[in-house]
């Protein structure tokens, strides 16, 4: 792509870009990316079906007011996504012509900021994923870097200083239009139910923008930490830093903090802090694991957001057949698994029996007896045999196999 761009570089700064967007095949790539991705309708209740039916027609009127400079994003529709410990996570949805347009965007400007960017940074970025992040912790800490600096961001997609983030765009784009349609995307109104406000600083949680916008904002944090010696590993927002001595966690601790202070961000103070990860109780969490006196353990988080999946799929009052719900059931804990497969070994048969207490339950209901699933003549009626027979996915077999595989 950077040789694509080539006749639009100069200084070191991108000029020429914007027609590069509204090229008719960039749309139409970004485009079959956001329909596989689905996603639900933003404020103008545009589905993908919808769109898809439309495609050609709607690529084409996006690809002229681009060039004519005539499109203008629309509001974004805030919603609240509910966390396990009943909290609630805010999430931005643009409409899909925006998203379109955003990933087409992303598509031009990414290979600009990737060749900036450096190994340490892991989060959403071609080639790269959660596992060679958690691999890069492992081989540290396997190396000596116990003392571990875990910092929190306190919102930090939605405190991204605006003017501080087009600064940092602008040292490597020149392109008018394409700067100004940014800018816009930071400015887009945002609408939750009723009401509506204009963000003042932020880009919103659920934009195909906004993680390249995270990692251009923190890129200069891992150019800090690099400088003064320190072995970081970042995801996105979520990061670690991890030393050989206490002392130098405290000097990375102390670095860290006035890099986000200096930089308009805030710390999370209660979910910032460091130790030893040797010891009981220093721990430290990272992308789903806790990692603590030489374990890898799931965090109970990530448990109870699992049991919380499988509790919305094995209702009692669900009248659907047992075929259908292990077919929904799979994947997510097939999923879950080939993610969490590196914890220890008792995490996966207290979920196996979780699962299949709940499918007890849903089967009594079914048969008018009331109940829970719970009796020795439940577990005699419905075996593990009839589960397993059924097609149902089990952890503690795969954790099996795959240890029998590594032998």
């Amino acid at each position: 792509m950077l040789a694509a761009l080539g006749n639009g570089v100069k200084g070191k700064k991108w000029f020429s870009l914007n027609d590069k967007v509204w090229r008719r095949s960039t749309l139409e790539s970004a485009w079959q990316q956001v329909r596989s991705r689905k996603g639900s309708a933003g404020v103008d209740d545009q589905t993908i079906e919808r769109f898809a039916v439309n495609a050609d027609k709607y690529l084409d009127e996006l690809a002229e007011s681009l060039r004519n400079g005539s499109y203008k994003p629309q509001a974004v529709k805030r919603v609240e996504i509910p966390k396990w410990d009943g909290k609630y996570r805010p999430l931005g949805i643009p409409t899909v012509k925006d998203r379109i347009v955003q990933t087409a965007i992303k598509r031009v400007i990414e290979p600009i900021f990737e060749q900036e960017f450096l190994s340490m940074s892991y989060g959403f970025r071609p080639g790269k994923s959660c596992k060679d992040a958690l691999r890069e912790v492992d081989q540290l800490l396997k190396q000596g870097y116990s003392y571990v600096v875990d910092a929190d961001l306190q919102d930090f997609f939605g405190s991204i200083p605006h003017e501080r983030i087009m600064e940092k765009i602008e040292e490597h784009i020149s392109d008018g239009r394409l700067l100004r349609l940014l800018k816009a995307y930071l400015k887009q109104d945002i609408i939750k139910g009723l009401s509506g406000w204009t963000p003042v600083s932020g880009t919103p949680q659920g934009a195909v923008i906004s993680p390249l916008l995270a990692n251009l904002y923190l890129n200069d944090l891992d150019k800090r930490m690099q400088e003064c010696g320190y072995r970081m590993v970042r995801y996105a927002d979520d990061y670690v830093v991890l030393c050989r001595e206490e002392v130098e966690a405290e000097q990375a601790m102390a670095e860290l903090e006035q890099w986000v202070t200096n930089n308009g961000l805030k710390l999370h103070a209660d979910k910032t802090h460091k130790g030893d990860c040797r010891i009981p109780g220093q721990g430290f969490e990272f992308l789903g694991y806790r990692f603590e006196a030489g374990q890898r353990q799931v965090r109970r988080k990530s448990l109870q957001a699992l049991k919380e999946k499988i509790r919305s799929k094995t209702k009692r009052t669900r009248g659907a057949s047992l075929s259908t719900i292990i077919g929904e059931l799979n994947p997510v804990l097939r999923g879950w698994f080939g993610y969490f497969k590196h914890a220890r070994w008792w995490t996966f048969r207290p979920i196996d029996q979780f699962v299949r207490r709940r499918l007890r339950a849903i089967l009594r209901k079914q048969a008018k007896r009331p109940g829970m699933g719970l009796s020795l003549q439940d577990h005699k009626l419905w075996p593990n045999k009839y589960f397993a027979e059924a097609g149902l996915f089990t952890m503690n077999e795969a954790w099996l196999t795959a240890s029998q595989s590594r032998c």
